[in-house]
């Protein structure tokens, strides 16, 4: 016998409880630990499993993970397909083709892949000019990276790849695979920040280690509407991070532009990005200026008044346990902008916390403006970007509502 060729394992099957199985025929990309009633063997982290019926027919493949509750994340639901090097590259294909349609050579900034909802679950695949950032948040894809990547480098062509790694999974990527966090998986390190275009206008991204994959691409369109609102206003932009809004509304017309951060790193940027554009006659007119501070206290304590304000909090509800308290904050938020608009004024509020419903949030938002007894008018609201597009309940995170005071 040659122990040096041992038997390839048998393919990893599942067995569900009836509940899942109703739940991965409605194409939810999800099956959690509890759930798996049987499976013939062990499985390893990244390997493909098959999920079968009560009556041994084939209903979905995905990704397992046995270290994670979430055990595996689906790929394929419905009838049995092959996942060899056509089936990864026509998914591929197919994801690129809905983004091809949607921007032009002025925004040179979006995501390719939006985790499930485009099929790839738990992996995202941003575009910042000629980089490209690759974050996952699960392990199970990190044995695939050296099938994966060969795909991305042939189709999309890139200067760089950065490999991103959700903070839970950073440790044992390091363990047992040997990846890490900024880790260049194509080409050379950037000096500094990326620059791309986003709507003709210059940003920067820190690729390497900044938040998300280095910038908030999914309030593009929300971006784009203050701009639109701005014209003649002093704008106050909350939780402002490197300036998006403020920089939008300095373009559309807005005689001052406040930023409002903790982050004196991000207020950093922000002066940064606004010195990228100066080009802008706009832009170079606009009075911008940086304020750190923590975002409740200052509003709650100002006297200043804005004819726009922007309030665009980090996720206040990272669980189900905090859902009421992260309600009741955003109330709190917008009296207290409300209170700081000028007559006339608009306020935009944003909510990326997924733990909290869009009709959660926005009931909070016109609470607030009904007890603060001024008249008001919603113009709109807003969800996911179309890059960011959402197939699932709890891919739902991003909303935004404006209101004129």
């Amino acid at each position: 016998m040659n122990d040096n060729n041992p038997k390839p394992k048998p393919r990893l099957r599942l067995r569900v409880s009836p509940t899942a199985e109703s739940i991965l025929r409605s194409g939810h990309p999800w099956l959690f630990a509890g759930s798996v009633r049987e499976q013939n063997r062990e499985g390893d982290c990244g390997e493909l499993a098959v999920v079968f019926d009560r009556n041994d027919c084939f209903l979905a493949i995905g990704l397992y993970d046995p270290d994670s509750p979430l055990r595996l994340r689906v790929l394929h639901a419905g009838k049995p397909v092959t996942l060899d090097a056509a089936w990864w590259s026509a998914r591929l294909e197919s994801t690129l083709a809905r983004r091809r349609p949607l921007f032009d050579a002025g925004t040179t900034g979006f995501r390719w892949i939006n985790g499930e909802s485009d099929g790839w679950p738990g992996l995202v695949l941003d575009r910042y000019d000629t980089t490209l950032v690759l974050k996952i948040y699960t392990a199970a894809w990190l044995p695939r990276l050296a099938e994966i990547l060969p795909l991305l480098l042939a189709t999309l062509k890139p200067e760089r790849v950065v490999l991103r790694l959700s903070r839970n999974i950073q440790e044992q990527a390091a363990a047992k695979f040997q990846h890490h966090d900024g880790e260049m998986l194509h080409g050379t390190a950037p000096d500094g920040p990326v620059i791309f275009l986003e709507n003709g206008l210059r940003f920067e991204a820190e690729v390497l280690r900044g938040q998300k994959t280095g910038f908030f691409l999914d309030q593009r369109e929300n971006r784009q509407r203050v701009g639109e609102l701005a014209r003649g206003r002093e704008v106050l932009n909350a939780f402002s991070f490197s300036g998006g809004f403020s920089l939008y509304a300095a373009r559309g017309g807005a005689t001052a532009a406040v930023d409002l951060d903790i982050s004196t790193h991000a207020l950093e940027s922000a002066g940064r990005n606004f010195a990228l554009n100066q080009a802008d006659a706009a832009v170079a007119r606009c009075r911008h200026e940086t304020v750190q501070a923590d975002t409740f206290e200052w509003l709650r304590d100002t006297r200043r008044q804005f004819g726009l304000i922007v309030l665009d909090p980090p996720s206040l509800a990272k669980r189900e346990t905090e859902r009421a308290g992260a309600i009741a904050a955003y109330g709190r938020l917008a009296t207290d902008g409300i209170a700081r608009l000028l007559p006339g004024g608009v306020l935009v509020a944003a909510s990326c916390s997924a733990h909290v419903s869009a009709e959660e949030f926005f009931s909070a938002v016109r609470q607030s403006a009904q007890r603060a007894k001024r008249a008001f008018t919603e113009l709109t609201t807003t969800g996911h970007a179309p890059d960011h597009a959402a197939t699932f309940a709890e891919a739902n995170y991003l909303k935004a509502i404006y209101l004129r005071l």
